[in-house]
Order: C-alpha cells, then structure tokens, then sequence
C-alpha cells in the first residue's frame, strides 16, 4: 500500500468537536505535525473531513 504524509496546517481551534476528534485520530497534535499513514480508503474518508486543515502529499 502507498503512504500519504499528513501536515497540519490549521489549527482545529473553533472547529467543531468531530473535526477535531479526526485530526485527533489521524495522530495530529500541534500545528505543522506530520504524521505518515496508509492510502487506505477509511484514511483518506478522514483527510476529506479536514481537508481544510491539513496538506497531503504521497510519499
């Protein structure tokens, strides 16, 4: 499977509570945190939720 890099790069502050329980899982804490994860479609249904929030790219 490929691996997508996940960046925050808006704060989830003043989001609601479910947005923010998904930057959660996916493993992003603070602002610019990185994390490495599976192009799985479960994955990818969670970065579509917060696109606004994150950066994707494949890595």
């Amino acid at each position: 499977m490929a691996k997508v890099k996940i960046t925050l790069v808006k704060s989830p502050i003043g989001y609601n509570k479910k947005q923010r329980a998904i930057a959660a899982s996916l493993g992003l804490r603070k602002l610019q945190s990185s994390v490495m994860q599976e192009d799985t479609p479960d994955i990818m249904g969670k970065v579509r939720k917060i696109a606004h929030l994150v950066k994707v790219e494949q890595a």
